[in-house]
């Protein structure tokens, strides 16, 4: 049996308005024998609609996600929605205060455990509340990654691939909607190392339509690719409904669609440290 999540929040999923708070994580230590880890959430909802969950801070030194959503965080009253938006723009949020991969506290990746445990570290707790109370709310999410302390990426949308037709429909939408400069595609369930316990997996469990990407990194904040995250997901605020259609929709660009699992597409340079194409589309 799954067991309810240790972590409650602050604020309401089901009310209309824009509420802002906290998780709140018990974490009982020397100095704190009653303590707790906040972790900042903000819920904007309006009506019926669909609901969108935009998450960043998996990996505490990955930047350009959690800017702009602490952006959109301050801004969202000024959002003319139908439907609910749920934003977490540091979901390690002990990471991001540490600006590392993994947690000061237990060490773990939180990309590699899900769907976590609420028996288990930190880490694993706050990924049992996301598989267990966030993305079951959710109709569509959006991860915002980069390549963190130790790579670069060129700004990318990563997005799945499906054999199912209807999910393959959705997604191609979606990423026509987010319209990126380029787009990689990736094993569906699986990290670029193969591993499986990630944020995407557990969200297709959970009948969630995802997107993510690779945004920047490098320990510092890819303008571009803030610029893409922020612009490719209210593209798909507005795709989805949730926000209202342009009257006038601007020109796009090409999309460069790139096949990550092609041998030798992807390659990461030693010398400038950006991990890019090995070859120009």
């Amino acid at each position: 049996m799954n067991r309810k999540s240790l972590i409650s929040a602050s604020i309401p999923f089901d009310q209309d308005g824009v509420h802002r708070g906290y998780l709140r994580l018990p974490h009982s230590v020397h100095d704190s024998a009653y303590g707790h880890i906040p972790i900042p959430i903000a819920v904007a909802r309006r009506g019926d609609g669909p609901t969108v969950l935009l998450t960043g801070g998996v990996h505490g030194d990955e930047y350009e996600g959690p800017l702009f959503l602490y952006d959109l965080m301050r801004n969202l009253e000024a959002l003319e929605l139908s439907g609910r938006l749920i934003i977490v723009p540091s979901v390690n949020h002990p990471a991001f205060l540490a600006g590392t991969r993994v947690s000061p506290i237990d060490q773990v990746n939180l990309n590699r455990s899900f769907p976590g445990t609420r028996e288990g570290s930190v880490t694993q707790v706050i990924a049992h509340y996301v598989s267990t109370e966030l993305l079951p709310l959710a109709d569509y999410a959006i991860d915002m990654h980069a390549g963190g302390s130790s790579l670069q990426y060129l700004p990318t949308l990563f997005a799945p691939t499906w054999a199912d037709r209807d999910k393959k429909a959705v997604t191609s939408a979606l990423i026509e909607a987010f319209a990126p400069s380029r787009v990689a595609y990736f094993d569906s369930l699986k990290a670029l190392d193969g591993e499986d316990r990630v944020f995407g997996n557990v969200a297709d469990q959970n009948g969630c339509h995802f997107l993510t990407g690779e945004f920047g990194g490098g320990s510092t904040v890819n303008l571009d690719g803030k610029a893409m995250a922020q612009a490719g997901s209210l593209g798909v605020l507005r795709h989805v409904g949730l926000l209202p259609k342009e009257t006038a929709r601007p020109q796009k660009a090409a999309i460069r669609h790139l096949d990550i699992n092609a041998p030798g597409l992807f390659a990461f340079s030693p010398v400038n440290g950006v991990f890019e194409p090995a070859f120009r589309l």
